[in-house]
């Protein structure tokens, strides 16, 4: 008989990481470690989700409440796109507010969309499944779908980092005494 020998394959990688480049951007608004993450796909759509370091999926934390209501004037959840070219998408620069995040310690966040580009979809399953955000913030719990203008989708990214520097900034981050309050 001849002996079988098994080889420990490498585990595939996920869908994320195959189809999606991740970009982040770092301490928004100056705010310390409100890190977003843009999952940019091959056919230009983004998906803006919470950076693995964002407080909220910190120190086990809980969501409260999430909502798209932005000002009184101004709801995400109204967003509505038709046809191949998805009109209609509320048009959004990088610093414009997605949603507001409240944690049950009663600690709000802003997300923000990070980029230029047509809103495409809000995510409200996160609405009555908040828990998604935090159990699976790069698949189900995914903030929102934003698609860049065609000849914005190679610059876009110059304002985000790759995972690369991300992970220095968190280091480097890491690595600072803390300050005496």
């Amino acid at each position: 008989m001849d002996e079988v020998t098994h080889v420990e394959a490498e585990p595939a990688p996920s869908v994320i990481d195959r189809y999606y480049t991740r970009w982040y951007r770092a301490d928004l608004k100056g705010k310390s470690s409100e890190d977003h993450c843009i999952l940019q796909h091959s056919n230009r759509i983004c998906v803006v989700t919470l950076a693995e370091t964002h407080p909220i999926l910190q120190n086990g934390r809980t969501v409260k409440c999430i909502t798209y209501q932005i000002s009184d004037g101004c709801s995400r959840l109204k967003n509505k796109v038709s046809g191949k070219s998805k009109r209609g998408g509320q048009f959004l620069t990088d610093f414009a507010p997605l949603c507001r995040i409240t944690c049950t310690d009663e600690t709000e966040y802003t997300i923000y969309s990070c980029i230029r580009g047509r809103l495409l979809e809000v995510n409200e399953a996160i609405l009555e499944t908040p828990s998604l955000l935090l159990e699976k913030p790069f698949t189900e719990g995914y903030i929102a779908v934003i698609l860049p203008k065609l000849e914005e989708s190679k610059i876009i990214t110059e304002n985000l980092l790759t995972r690369e520097d991300f992970e220095k900034v968190v280091a480097k981050r890491n690595n600072l005494p803390s300050q005496p309050s």
